[in-house]
Parts: C-alpha cells; structure tokens; sequence
C-alpha cells in the first residue's frame, strides 16, 4: 500500500493556516484604510473592508474544501492558479451583495462602485500573483527537500541490514546438514524480508508489518535458541493503521541485537499493540545488559533512521520515544488513526 504525498491542500485545514489568512486579510484591510487619499472615517473605512476581505477569503477557503477531492488529482501548480480564479470570482461576489446592502453607506460610495471592484480585482490580483510566485518556490524547495530526505532515509536503511545477513547467512550454513528443512524455512523468511527492505519505502498495514516480524523473530530463534523469548501483547483485533514498512521490525531488531544479544542468559522481548483514543501505540520492551548507560550500546541508526520515516509518513503526527524503563529498555511509537 504505497504512500501518497500530502497535497498542498492538506495544509488549508490547519489551524495554522488559518489563523494566518485572517491576519493577512486584516493587514490588506489596514493597508486599504491607510492609503492615501482618504481623510476621515479610517476605521469605518478598515471595519467594512476587513469585513469584505474575510468574507473573501474564507469563502475561497470553504469552497476549495468543498471541492477538495476532486482537486486532489490534479497538479498543485494548477490548483494555485484555480484557487486565485476563485479568489477573484468571491471578490465580485461579496463586492456586489455589499453593494446591494449597503449601497451609498459604503464610504467610498461617492467613486461608485465600479471603481471600487476594479480597485479590489487589481488588489486581488497583485496579492494573488505575490501568493503564486512565492508557492512556487515554496512547492519547488518542498520536492527538493522530501527528495533529498529520501534518499537519506534510503541511505539509513541500507545501514541497519548488513549485520543481520551476514548473521542469518551463518546460521543458515550451519543448518544446511544437520536440519536442512530449517534451514530453508530460515532462507525463505530471509527472503520475504529483503523482499520488503529492498522495495521502495512505503508504508504497509500495521498486521503485514508484525507478521514480518515474526519472520525476523523465528530467524533469530534460530540463532539464539532459548536465550530469545518471544511475549506477543496484542488486541483481538489490530486496528487499520498502516506503518512505514519494516519499521516495527527495525525497533525489534534494534532490541534483539543491542540488549539479547549482549545477554549470556539471553532474555525477553515484549511487542505490545494498545489502541488509545485517536492514536495506536506499538511498544517494544527488551532486558538489557547491566550498566548500560542507554540501552543501545551507543548505536541509535536503527532508531534515528525509524524516527525519520516515521515522520516523513505521518507528516510529523507521529512520534517514537525510546529509553530505559523499569529495569530494560522501551520503544514506543504512536500512530495516528486517520
């Protein structure tokens, strides 16, 4: 299940966003009642304008998300251009019910009002036109940007593999005689994983990503026979989340070879899913090796490289913490629903 990149639409619904376009609409009104040429009724002059510009803008606001999935296929340097056609069209709009209701009240009435919605289409436009220039430097950086983060995210993940062949490889000759049906049952678990490690990163449903885990776990109980103990803390139903791909696995692996692996009596690891509200918490426990200072013996790739495409997949919504607790150390990622 491949992950689309967020539209530049996304980004309107966000209170943020919002927040700024009132500001920018009551900076433009302020601008209108400053200008020269007007020498008196200022404030009326800024009240009835800011009333017109948010009147405006959260009309083109509403009706881009009205429309917003029939926008989300097309190219967002199209939908920018759509977005200032429309600002213009509210502009005439609200311009003609203000002239309606209002009439000779408006202070700039005496001019009439074919002045004044040619003085507001040539603001709309320069604005617009500003507003178009800057998104798409704004649009050019981001895909330059998300880009370069791939191929760092690429680069990560290539990092953490390596060690893990080489130890699956070992094992697998070391049962090619003896139990020669393990042994490819381990070579065959060690393919759908690289299957999915090569692949582009994508993200994938949350009970495909655990049951690559259980692959990665009964190729490592091979290795380590009874010091790896395996306790599963899951719901009777997983809720529909999808995770970037192998990332659950890489905080498993991460626990497996920086905290089992240092253990001469080996240990356990605990992989618990628990649904929170708007939220789903996966959590990997794992016993560490006495005086470690962290946990990880110093080697936070796996981690970084996790947190990074965790981010990059839910826009920034979702985090990953990890550190000691309660004697061993704990991975803990959130996944927004939805």
């Amino acid at each position: 299940m491949a992950k689309t990149d967020p539209h530049p639409l996304d980004a309107l619904w966000q209170p943020q966003a919002l927040i700024w376009v009132l500001l920018a609409g009551e900076c433009l009104a302020a601008v209108l009642a400053l200008a020269p040429g007007d020498n008196g009724g200022r404030w009326i002059y800024f009240g009835l304008a800011s009333f017109l510009i948010q009147w405006v803008a959260l009309l083109t606001l509403g009706t881009l998300y009205m429309f917003r999935r029939l926008l989300a296929g097309m190219r967002p340097p199209r939908v920018a251009w759509l977005a200032l056609a429309l600002l213009l069209a509210n502009t005439w709009l609200v311009t003609g019910l203000a002239w309606l209701l209002l009439g000779a009240s408006w202070p700039a009435a005496e001019d009439g009002w074919l002045t004044l919605m040619l003085q507001l289409t040539g603001v709309v436009i320069a604005v617009g036109l500003l507003g178009l220039a800057a998104f798409q430097n704004h649009w050019r950086a981001r895909q330059l940007a998300v880009r370069a983060k791939q191929s760092e995210l690429e680069a990560l993940q290539a990092r953490v593999r390596p060690h893990f062949l080489f130890n699956t490889l070992n094992s697998g000759v070391a049962l090619v005689r003896q139990r020669p049906e393990q042994a490819e049952e381990l070579l065959l678990g060690l393919s759908d994983l690289f299957r999915a490690a090569l692949a582009r990163p994508h993200d994938v449903p949350l009970a495909e990503e655990l049951a690559l885990v259980r692959r990665y776990l009964e190729i490592e109980a091979v290795r380590f026979g009874p010091r790896l103990r395996v306790a599963w803390r899951l719901p009777e139903s997983l809720p529909e989340v999808a995770v970037p791909a192998l990332s659950v696995q890489a905080l498993v692996e991460n626990a497996v070879r920086h905290g089992i692996e240092r253990l001469p009596e080996g240990g356990e690891v605990s992989i618990e899913v628990v649904p929170d509200d708007d939220w789903v918490v996966v959590a990997i426990r794992n016993a560490v090796p006495a005086g470690a200072d962290d946990g990880n013996g110093g080697h936070s790739i796996g981690l970084e490289a996790t947190r990074a495409r965790l981010q990059a997949s839910t826009a920034g919504r979702g985090s990953l913490e990890s550190g000691r607790e309660s004697g061993g150390f704990v991975a803990r990622m959130r996944l927004p629903l939805g």
